[in-house]
């Protein structure tokens, strides 16, 4: 196989089963995003140099050791998304550990579980995340299905100077980026403060189109395409022109059964693997689908031998007539499978707040830290629905775990979907399960939209006795 993808950061070899690298955190020079205006952006922070960070990939089974030192002027720490792990290894500044401050350093030490699509980024409530402080991590599976090619794709955003400040107080203006016909433009009409961080530029792997990667391929390859949504606050929609997409996996997980669509919408920190056949020659943009000249923008060419110079086919800008991937389309709403989760507790919270003005984002009516925790005992089997009464979609994730999605909006799933982040429409529901199996500790469960979690939206998970 051949892997073209983000810049690989392998690090040394202590032993056949361990691997140790560095990472650093600092503020980014100039030119860093390439294709981009860096003097509309807000102050950039990178990875050992880069947006996103270096990717890290080890073979499942195979330990790692991350030395992480932080020359930044904000409390920062590297949150292992999608991993179960010891608590303390977790990455969330003042919960797990303690903030990493400018000239500090902290060790993470554990064996990255289960295998898929993961990532990492900053977890220190300051928004360098937002900054540039993310990266993704591969745990390969060694039963995955040969491909001939695979490409890493992370999809984000770069702030505006001052866009995050305004969009906590709830008084950004920005434009809306989803396609016109998209389930969140249609909600956010009613909404004056459109999508909350205005941006400056929307790119793949550190690059506008047409600066970015152009990925190369023969035709009859099998190509597999490893996702990532790192935008800290917006909804993508991706499409490859001229191909169907099979996806196989959710946030890493292997899906019950493949799902060929046109069109994947993924939520903010969510990724999702799909493989696509090369069946003719040309030149394809990979692209978000989007009626926003700069949304569209972020895309990159995949082209065959001989096709380099191409015009490139544009992925279509509606969704209107195309197969998009939903988790009811994943999971699959017919007769239901019977739930061998309804007889634990059932929990539920509601979601809400935000508005113009107004940049609190509420669990039942609370701000972090005084919002509701959620008390288990190891081994108990948990159910939770969250009640979304805002305005807005919420990407909540939850730390340390991987749960069953197992209804959305009042639908039950045949097949419920291994996740780590649902995206809980406005106005909709979503009730997932999980077994209680981690390392005892308190782990976060919140909104992946980052200016909701600092607005408030998250809540803890704590072991007891």
């Amino acid at each position: 196989m051949t892997a073209v993808s983000l810049p690989r950061l392998g690090g040394r070899a202590l032993a056949a089963d361990a691997l140790d690298v560095t990472i650093r955190s600092a503020p980014a020079r100039g030119g860093l995003i390439r294709g981009g205006s860096s003097a509309h952006y807000a102050q950039l922070l990178a990875y050992n140099g880069s947006i996103p960070g270096p990717l890290l990939r080890v073979t499942h089974g195979q330990r790692i050791r991350v030395d992480y030192s932080s020359f930044v002027d904000i409390p920062t720490s590297v949150h292992w998304h999608g991993m179960l792990l010891p608590n303390d290894m977790d990455g969330v500044a003042g919960v797990t550990q303690e903030a990493v401050r400018y000239g500090g350093t902290y060790r993470y030490d554990f064996l990255p579980d289960p295998p898929g699509t993961r990532w990492y980024h900053d977890h220190g409530f300051g928004f360098a995340f937002a900054r540039g402080l993310f990266g993704v991590f591969i745990v390969d599976d060694p039963a995955d299905e040969r491909v001939d090619r695979e490409f890493v794709l992370a999809f984000h955003d770069v702030p505006k100077a001052g866009s995050l400040e305004a969009a906590q107080r709830g008084t950004s203006a920005a434009p809306m980026s989803e396609p016109i016909d998209s389930p969140e433009m249609g909600k956010m009409t009613s909404v004056p403060m459109g999508d909350e961080v205005a941006y400056a530029a929307s790119c793949i792997n550190g690059a506008v189109y047409p600066y970015g990667q152009r990925l190369a391929v023969r035709v009859g390859d099998r190509v597999r395409l490893r996702l990532l949504n790192a935008s800290p606050t917006s909804t993508r929609y991706v499409g490859l022109a001229g191909h169907e997409l099979l996806v196989t996996h959710a946030d890493g997980n292997p899906l019950q059964r493949g799902i060929t669509v046109d069109v994947v919408r993924l939520g903010s920190g969510e990724r999702y693997d799909a493989l696509v056949e090369v069946t003719r020659p040309g030149a394809f943009l990979l692209q978000s689908v989007s009626g926003n000249p700069p949304q569209a923008a972020q895309a990159v060419t995949l082209y065959t031998e001989g096709m380099e110079d191409a015009p490139p086919m544009h992925a279509a800008q509606r969704l209107d007539g195309l197969r998009v991937l939903s988790y009811e389309l994943a999971g699959g709403t017919g007769t239901p499978a019977p739930l061998s989760d309804a007889s634990p507790p059932r929990y539920e919270f509601e979601l809400a707040g935000g508005g113009f003005g107004n940049g609190r984002w509420s669990i039942d009516g609370k701000l972090w830290p005084q919002t509701p925790k959620l008390h288990v005992r190891r081994d108990e089997r948990v159910t939770l629905r969250f009640r979304n009464t805002s305005q807005m979609d919420h990407p909540m994730h939850l730390h340390g775990h991987i749960f069953s999605l197992m209804e959305i909006n009042g639908a039950q799933l045949q097949r419920p979907l291994a996740k780590d982040v649902v995206l809980v429409a406005a106005g909709g529901t979503a009730t997932l399960g999980f077994t209680a199996g981690s390392p005892p500790g308190r782990w976060l469960l919140h909104c992946h939209n980052e200016v909701h979690m600092v607005g408030g939206m998250m809540m803890e998970v704590v072991y007891t006795d």
